[in-house]
């Protein structure tokens, strides 16, 4: 399988491919790639239907120019711990940003996002996060304030009284719940429109249907979220006593 970067004809290979409606998978078995490479590819330039070969190749060359410029001035990534390969989190964190875009998150916070998840710390400042991210402090805060609406990611104050941007455990179980919730509110206003409309007919039965639809979709997700916290949070050793009960409820 080769390596290295993408060519530009490889490129418009990918161009083609997204043209005639193929998956990323079929479009990486034709170039020999890994899917990931393509949907990394395609995700950071400009998505599915906005995918240009020429556009993406030159940017690609304005990136690479740019770490290379950061390097030399001292400004490149950290170092690694425990051996990593620096280069290789910097692509995985990219594949990983990209799955965040595909989920419907804007570019930067889905980059602000992987961020967090590939931190030891699952925290980090603003300043970290600029620093790590090479962006404005501006485009952080923008990012960290749709991310906290969505309750994807918590604040909380470090002994330094700095603000620290928090992924854990808790917060993915919050942010399931608020997705629930959003969900339901949407069967309530389909709901709602019922007696509007008139029931019985054509328009209100449509309504009914996407209300009963999302009141069990959004039911099913707390349930099992719920279910999950319980279950993977719970301490090895504990004894079955300690797990049926379940803990306060912080939802």
């Amino acid at each position: 399988m080769p390596g290295g970067r993408l060519s530009q004809q490889e490129r418009q290979q990918i161009e083609s491919g997204l043209a005639d409606g193929l998956a990323y998978a079929e479009i990486a078995r034709r170039l020999d790639r890994p899917t990931s490479t393509i949907t990394r590819e395609v995700m950071r330039n400009g998505g599915p239907t906005a995918y240009r070969a020429g556009l993406a190749h030159h940017a690609t060359q304005r990136r690479t120019h740019r770490r290379r410029k950061a390097t030399l001035r001292g400004r490149g990534a950290p170092s690694q711990p425990y051996g990593r390969d620096a280069e290789a989190v910097r692509e995985y964190e990219e594949m990983f940003a990209a799955v965040f875009m595909q989920a419907g998150l804007p570019k930067m916070a889905s980059r602000v996002l992987a961020c967090l998840y590939t931190s030891d710390t699952g925290s980090l400042t603003a300043s970290e996060l600029v620093r790590r991210l090479q962006v404005s402090p501006a485009s952080v805060s923008k990012a960290i304030t749709l991310l906290e609406s969505q309750s994807q990611v918590r604040r909380e104050r470090d002994e330094h009284r700095r603000d620290r941007y928090v992924i854990d455990d808790d917060v993915w179980y919050q942010s399931m719940m608020a997705s629930a919730r959003a969900t339901a509110h949407l069967g309530e206003t389909a709901r709602a429109g019922v007696g509007v409309l008139g029931p019985g007919t054509p328009a209100a039965t449509r309504l009914e249907n996407i209300a009963r639809f999302v009141d069990f979709v959004s039911e099913s997700i707390a349930r099992a979220a719920d279910q999950a916290r319980e279950i993977l949070h719970t301490k090895p050793g504990a004894t079955s006593d300690d797990t049926v009960t379940p803990g306060p409820d912080r939802g």
